[in-house]
């Protein structure tokens, strides 16, 4: 609460109603999120399944010259899998992979190993946009915003920027699947909760 009632230091209700402005938003924005990382999950398993002709396609990672630091992200997987006493499946270390590590793929260092087959996954993407770049951006800001809905820290302070994140995941889902933006328009809360946010706030 710290932050809000610096920002209203005269006005502890104010700051109070903002703080519940802010768990309102963050709310709102978990169906886009988590829509988000599992199209984006499915979408790039997908592609590297085809890839390495595989379903564990991971396990090529330690023998992969390039590749090798990303199997850390899969052993802590089948650790998190194993300390669960559940088996260990591909499906299941699918799911079990951090957001960051399916951005990561995206990243300039395995540009050349993986963008070429990677690309597939966002088959709507503009031609004139097809770089890999134009992709990894925005899904780092994603999975940076993600981080702060899902730690609890606040993020509606500039609404126009929240809004602006959160149009832009619209886009790129579509780059993946484009019946995704008008199947999650129907359960996303986000628009509606933004006019009430700045009704409250009395917000332009």
């Amino acid at each position: 609460m710290e932050r809000y009632f610096i920002r209203y230091p005269n006005d502890e209700a104010r700051a109070v109603l903002h703080y519940q402005c802010n768990l309102q938003l963050a709310e709102a924005f978990y169906t886009s999120l988590s829509v988000f990382e599992v199209t984006l999950r499915n979408a790039l398993s997908r592609e590297m399944e085809t890839m390495t002709g595989r379903q564990d396609w991971y396990v090529v990672f330690p023998v992969t010259p390039g590749l090798t630091n990303l199997n850390r992200y899969i052993t802590q997987a089948a650790k998190q899998i194993a300390g669960r006493h559940e088996n260990i499946t591909p499906s299941k270390v699918v799911a079990e992979l951090t957001l960051g590590f399916w951005v990561s793929l995206l990243n300039s260092e395995y540009e050349r190993l993986l963008w070429k087959d990677l690309r597939r996954a966002f088959p709507y993407l503009p031609k004139k946009e097809r770089q890999r770049k134009n992709v990894s951006a925005p899904l780092n800001t994603f999975r940076s915003f993600r981080n702060r809905v899902f730690h609890n820290e606040s993020i509606c302070w500039n609404l126009h920027r929240v809004e602006e994140i959160h149009q832009k995941m619209i886009t790129v889902l579509g780059w993946i699947n484009k019946d995704v933006p008008g199947w999650l328009q129907q359960v996303d809360r986000f628009e509606t909760v933004c006019r009430q946010i700045r009704s409250t706030m009395n917000w332009a």
